[in-house]
């Protein structure tokens, strides 16, 4: 598995999980900047399931940023036959090689398992991309 930063080719698309917007929030990351060290300046993709979880996240606790996530991703609909965000985002990201932003240990595993990668929010509070 290579978790060292990527930093060649910019990525086309980056899937956004709840719990890694979440992340990057709490970080007080800057969004372009950090998204640029691994990533380039990758379309950000917001499942619908993903977005009504950010919904209700935000009507307890807010402060998401909600406003800047959806001024700079792009909303995708479900996919049909598929009922669990976490399903989607890793068939997703096996099938056209985009990364998951999360921190969500389970979903990661699931990610390398299916040949997937993701980006996750490290204690150093900065972003690393890893693959399987």
């Amino acid at each position: 598995m290579d978790t060292a930063p990527s930093r060649g080719e910019p990525l086309s698309s980056v899937l956004v999980d709840a719990c890694g917007w979440i992340a990057l929030v709490d970080a007080r990351l800057n969004l372009d900047s950090a998204m640029a060290e691994v990533a380039g300046a990758p379309r950000l993709i917001v499942l619908d399931a993903v977005q009504a979880e950010l919904d209700r996240v935000a009507g307890q606790r807010g402060g998401m940023l909600l406003d800047l996530l959806a001024r700079r991703s792009e909303s995708m609909a479900d996919l049909d036959g598929l009922r669990h965000s976490d399903d989607m985002l890793v068939e997703l990201s096996g099938s056209n090689g985009w990364p998951v932003l999360t921190v969500d240990r389970r979903l990661k595993e699931r990610l390398i398992g299916a040949g997937g990668s993701y980006i996750e929010v490290t204690g150093q509070r900065i972003l690393r991309h890893v693959q399987s």
